[in-house]
């Protein structure tokens, strides 16, 4: 019997939670709606973030997708059996219906009657408990209930087996976790015992949990379950191979990496680890990437998605050229080329948009290789002041300036009869990433939490901004990310001239005269085709369900704003205070980029309601 393909396993899975009630809702954009505190889409849950919260979603109380993701914070790992940086992860959700019993039923339902993997091959972790709550005895009776045998059944700690809350308060709960046996010979213990040898391949949360301003872990009303589901990694468990690049879908793109390297031998499946291969497959996931990314929209530039872009795609072209394969151009669209064909039939923007996405990656191409070039310039006048060692900080500099690795640059000193401080360049090395982590930490802690006053204010404030853009530029103009933190946000929007201090002027002017006359804020659930036909802002694309929800800020006579999207908002615009644009850039090609704030308003807020 031919083992699922990753096809097979996709449509197996919304197949199921469909037969099991759930509506098959589609994935979200990689850029972030409704929750603009984070870069990337990193879970399914993302784009839920309101539904958890307590919001109703307009298909209901049980959903199912697949959801495309990305995740730099284990950039250093691709390239080993189970590292990505761009994914696709199942999820069901049930936003106060099923709980624990429900969620464990199902899930081990679909991974043994319907994809057929022995009970044997399986094993789970449970929260082990601690002064916050107590020990999940629950689950763990759930799984041996369905048929989990006890030994095959770890408790972790919060470190583990506990997600959130996201920011210092807000929802959070344990979790269980469902691992594949990966380790030599039969089955043994489970993950709290044989870490190393148990591949986790599904995580079920469980919310259910308020974690208070004063610490305590108060139960929720509406309790929840968000699951998540690595498609690569199911893949490659039942096709039998040994990582997530040999499954059927990543193994051609792959193919075509190792056939455009010179180098004489490929190495076999067991050099897993050998250099080349680890090359090819950091090639095949940034790649990858990429070509997601650029086609939800994102140009490689210096700050925030556009900076990830660039750094992905950079990484790539550094990989090439220690396969020694050509980067001048032509290399990047032709893998971006594979990715569409093993991917758009799925993804099908990425087959409408591969002009763009295949100019783009040829232009970041030829500018890098620009970079390169000066890098060896900056080499050159190194390795002559250097007398025998080039040191970490300049080995370090030529990395974080040029893109050069180190192994580039050990290749050039030998050359010359130099040696590189390895050291150093590693002590360097840590120091860049321990700065780049606490910058991350601080971009990335956002999600439910960060809905509070402030951001909720704000993610309103740029409802206002985008109608009041429309109004003085025109109609041309549309949003095309935006980015919020406790202060300020960021709005970007397409239109191709700085805007003249004048045309500032009269945006923030009409955004405050919208506050002033304290609108009322609701939403109504619609149609895409209402949607359009009452001319709500949005870009119809395949982003949108079915159903969707309209926000709009206006009274009987007024409609300022009318828009498609997930919520939070505050319920009137006087709420907001005042409204002061800061700052207005270029952001990329046709790209402007507006920086503002809201001062005063109320402290505590009331969130807008469904209208009548």
């Amino acid at each position: 019997m031919q083992p699922l393909s990753t096809d097979q396993i996709r449509q197996a899975y919304l197949d199921f939670f469909k037969k099991h009630k759930h509506a098959v809702i589609l994935g979200a954009s990689l850029i972030p709606e409704n929750d603009p505190t984070v870069l990337f889409t990193t879970a399914g849950m993302h784009p839920l973030v309101p539904y958890i919260l307590g919001e109703p979603h307009p298909a209901g109380k049980r959903l199912t997708d697949v959801q495309r993701c990305v995740r730099t914070q284990d950039i250093d790992e691709v390239g080993d059996s189970s590292h990505l940086t761009c994914f696709e992860m199942l999820g069901n959700w049930s936003l106060g219906d099923y709980f624990k019993e429900g969620a464990i039923t199902m899930s081990f339902e679909f991974l043994t009657k319907v994809l057929g993997i022995p009970a044997e091959m399986l094993a789970v972790t449970c929260f082990e408990g601690d002064k916050d709550a107590p020990k999940d005895r629950e689950s763990a009776n759930i799984w041996m209930k369905v048929g989990m045998p006890e030994e095959r059944i770890g408790f972790l700690p919060k470190a583990k087996n506990w997600w959130g809350p996201a920011g210092t308060t807000g929802p959070c709960g344990p979790d269980t976790e469902m691992f594949y046996w990966v380790g030599v010979g039969e089955p043994k213990g489970n993950p709290a015992t044989h870490d190393k040898e148990w591949l986790e391949i599904w995580n079920d949360v469980l919310i259910q949990y308020n974690k208070t301003g004063e610490g305590t872990f108060e139960p929720l009303a509406q309790k929840t379950i968000d699951t998540g589901m690595g498609l690569e990694r199911v893949a490659a468990v039942l096709q039998g191979v040994p990582t997530v690049y040999d499954t059927d879908r990543f193994k051609p793109i792959l193919d075509h990496v190792l056939k455009l390297s010179p180098r004489e031998r490929i190495p076999d499946t067991h050099e897993m680890e050998s250099g080349i291969l680890r090359h090819a497959r950091i090639i095949v996931d940034h790649l990858k990437a990429a070509t997601f990314i650029i086609g939800d929209g994102i140009k490689p530039g210096n700050v925030d998605q556009g900076y990830v872009l660039r750094r992905i795609i950079r990484r790539a072209i550094r990989s090439a050229r220690q396969l020694q394969i050509s980067a001048t151009g032509e290399f990047t669209p032709a893998l971006a080329e594979a990715v569409i064909r093993e991917y758009g039939h799925i993804y099908g923007y990425l087959k409408t948009k591969e002009k763009e996405i295949r100019d783009t990656l040829s232009a970041e191409e030829r500018q890098f290789s620009r970079t390169l070039a000066e890098g060896l310039k900056h080499f050159e006048r190194v390795a002559k002041e250097s007398v025998q060692t080039i040191s970490g900080e300049n080995a370090f500099h030529l990395y974080d300036t040029y893109g050069f690795p180190l192994e580039l640059t050990e290749e050039l000193a030998v050359e010359r009869g130099l040696h590189v401080d390895e050291a150093g360049y590693k002590k360097a090395f840590a120091g860049h990433q321990e700065l780049s982590r606490a910058g991350a930490e601080k971009k990335f802690a956002g999600g439910l939490a960060d809905h509070s006053a402030e951001t909720t204010k704000l993610h309103t404030a740029t409802h206002l901004l985008n109608a009041a853009l429309r109004k003085v530029l025109g109609s041309h103009i549309w949003q095309k990310g935006s980015n919020i933190t406790g202060e300020r946000l960021r709005f970007d929007f397409s239109h191709e001239n700085k805007m003249t201090p004048e045309q500032l002027k009269l945006v923030e002017d009409l955004v405050n005269w919208a506050i002033e006359k304290d609108f009322p804020i609701s939403y109504h659930i619609t149609t895409v085709d209402g949607a359009k036909k009452e001319n709500a802002i949005g870009v119809f694309d395949d982003r949108y369900q079915t159903e969707v929800k309209v926000y709009v800020m206006g009274d009987k006579e007024i409609t300022f704003s009318k828009e498609i999207c997930g919520g939070p908002h505050v319920a009137r615009t006087g709420m907001l205070g005042s409204f002061k644009i800061q700052k207005e850039e270029s952001s990329s090609s046709g790209i402007r980029r507006i920086k503002a704030v809201v001062t005063g308003g109320l402290g505590e807020i009331e969130v807008a309601g469904e209208g009548k």
